[in-house]
């Protein structure tokens, strides 16, 4: 470790109790316990949808001191940088989220900019994980060392990434040359001992993988090389120099979302809104969202503590911050099941890229439930949007969008998984909107012009309240009537253990590999290896019939892959169309 890393290891040691204090902010109310029921597929462990206990905290201690005292083994794949479609993620617990991996990947950021000729500032923000203030430190200290400018939060807080997103899109807003970019210190809705680390372009939304896979090679090298080639300032001259700047990332944003979402609808129909930021960096952004709009909004728990010890768990009985499933969102829908007086309730992950919708009559939205309602709505409440606009969504994502879609008359765009192939079309105007089935989506402003190039749980949340003012129903009832007329989808995900040479078989198959003629007694339509809406290689294989599909993905983290499955001939057909996909798949890739 160099000096400037273990002064800062020093000074945050010393006043760790103090810092983790001020992490922390008091409880609003007494959090209920509640069992509830996934649409996840498989066995929920007994305790989902209930309280955190003691025992499933993470001890902040040995978290952060991990981060200074723990050196990867690169002869570990595991604890290499690696860049998924967030970032690099990992724990500093397990040697694969360390003061080492964020000064050789800002230091490769640093590196990379310059080739690409990107010379304005550079914006960060970080989320309310443990880990990400510490990282944040450390990208300071390097981003200082190499004279780059960089703009943090004006008000020592956290940030959102569709903030930041929004943020570098604003500034670059006409401009030709010296163009800003930005870095997010997140794991999104991983566990509290995760952190993560993600790098956007000027075009704001998630860096594609020839970015990725540049920026992790050569930090990489530079661990081999015992961070020789890292230059680095300590951290109280990098607050210091003149390059490291403030930026009022939350006014930027609050400010400007009458020109996306019909706010005045809102206030005016009277729509009461609970917010639940679930201890994530959309806290503050909630409450001032209803006192600059003047809206009917609470903050339904204002908590920040980087134990997460006010969640209840997840499906299978780890905290996990994810707004889509019901055994974590379970503390929310309790509240409206007892009586809470919102018209709309709200979740947002711990960087608020993603959202949870729950209503009165129908609890918490599957996430595609509501990407559908959502694309019905906007297609036809926004008539500045150009009328040859397609719909974008992942293959994955449920097939009553397609249907949804025909009805418009719009195009659908059906790309692979990640949201950075949205980005070209939300930037250009020849995209509106851009949604996937993990509960991530981002549209256009009004006149038509781009909002964010990356998720925004916040818009989408806030626009749930819109629905609810302009129509008079709740996005759930509106999803009935969709039923009603294009068929009720049953729809799931399961994991099939993968050895690494079979999922590397997965993703290099073709469809002339698939020999299969039938799906769950009906004529095969399509055999896809590559994303119909913009030929991209999918990575896996998707097979559809007129009334079903699968895809099957290989994990990126994990020795198993991925298949997700739809039938709009109910939950016995679907159980069909998973057993014959998952002999399929092994079929092709043993």
């Amino acid at each position: 470790m160099g000096h400037a890393g273990r002064a800062a290891g020093a000074a945050l040691r010393t006043r760790r109790g103090s810092r983790l204090e001020m992490l922390r902010r008091p409880y609003c109310d007494e959090w209920m316990r509640r069992d509830c029921l996934l649409w996840h597929a498989g066995t929920m462990a007994s305790r989902a949808g209930t309280l955190a206990l003691p025992q499933d905290l993470v001890d902040l201690t040995s978290l952060l001191d991990a981060y200074y005292d723990i050196s990867p083994d690169l002869g570990d794949p595991g604890q290499r940088v690696a860049f998924g479609t967030s970032g690099h993620r990992g724990s500093s617990l397990k040697a694969s989220f360390n003061e080492g991996h964020i000064a050789a990947i800002t230091q490769a950021i640093v590196e990379y900019r310059a080739g690409q000729g990107i010379t304005g500032p550079l914006f960060m923000g970080k989320d309310t994980h443990a880990l990400s203030e510490p990282a944040q430190n450390t990208a300071l200290e390097v981003l200082a060392g190499n004279g780059v400018q960089v703009l943090i939060d004006a008000r020592h807080a956290f940030t959102p990434t569709p903030a930041v997103s929004h943020a570098i899109l604003s500034y670059n807003a006409g401009r030709t040359d010296a163009v800003a970019d930005g870095i997010v210190v997140t794991p999104s809705h991983n566990p509290p001992g995760d952190g993560g680390f993600k790098y956007n372009p000027p075009h704001g939304g998630p860096a594609d993988s020839d970015a990725t896979g540049w920026i992790a090679n050569r930090a990489n090298e530079l661990l081999e090389a015992g961070l020789r080639g890292v230059r680095r300032v300590p951290l109280a001259d990098a607050l210091n120099v003149s390059t490291t700047g403030k930026f009022d990332f939350l006014s930027g944003y609050v400010d400007d979302l009458p020109s996306v979402l019909d706010l005045d609808a809102i206030r005016t129909a009277g729509v009461r809104i609970g917010a639940d930021p679930m201890g994530g960096a959309s806290v503050d952004y909630w409450g001032e969202i209803g006192e600059r709009h003047h809206l009917d909004l609470t903050v339904v728990n204002p908590t920040v503590d980087p134990q997460w010890a006010f969640m209840t768990l997840d499906w299978d009985e780890k905290i996990r911050m994810d707004c889509s499933s019901p055994s974590a969102m379970a503390s929310l829908i309790n509240k409206l099941e007892s009586g809470a007086p919102y018209d709309v309730a709200t979740g947002n992950d711990a960087d608020a890229d993603r959202h949870g919708i729950v209503t009165p009559d129908a609890g918490l939205m599957n996430p595609n439930h509501y990407l559908a309602v959502a694309i019905q709505y906007l297609y036809t409440h926004r008539p500045q949007w150009p009328a040859t606009a397609g719909v974008g969504k992942t293959l994955v994502s449920s097939s009553i969008i397609d249907r949804v879609a025909a009805d418009l008359g719009r195009r659908l765009v059906e790309v692979p998984v990640g949201f950075k192939w949205f980005v070209p079309g939300l930037l250009s105007g020849e995209g509106v909107f851009g949604g996937e089935e993990s509960a991530g989506a981002s549209f256009v402003k009004k006149d038509g012009s781009v909002w964010t190039t990356d998720k925004d749980g916040i818009l989408l949340a806030l626009l749930a309240s819109e629905i609810t003012a302009v129509t008079g129903k709740s996005p759930s009832a509106h999803y009935g009537e969709l039923t009603a007329r294009f068929g009720a989808p049953s729809y799931a995900r399961i994991d099939a253990a993968a050895t690494r040479e079979q999922k590397a078989a997965l993703g290099r198959l073709s469809a002339t590999d698939v020999t299969a003629t039938t799906l769950a007694g009906e004529d095969i339509t399509a055999k896809l290896t590559e994303a119909p809406g913009n030929g991209a290689a999918i990575g896996g294989l998707k097979v559809t019939t007129d009334s079903a599909w699968f895809a099957a993905r290989p994990s990126g983290t994990e020795d198993v892959y991925k298949i997700y499955a739809e039938s709009f001939k109910g939950p016995e057909h679907l159980a069909q169309v998973q057993a014959e996909a998952k002999a399929l798949v092994d079929g092709v890739i043993a």
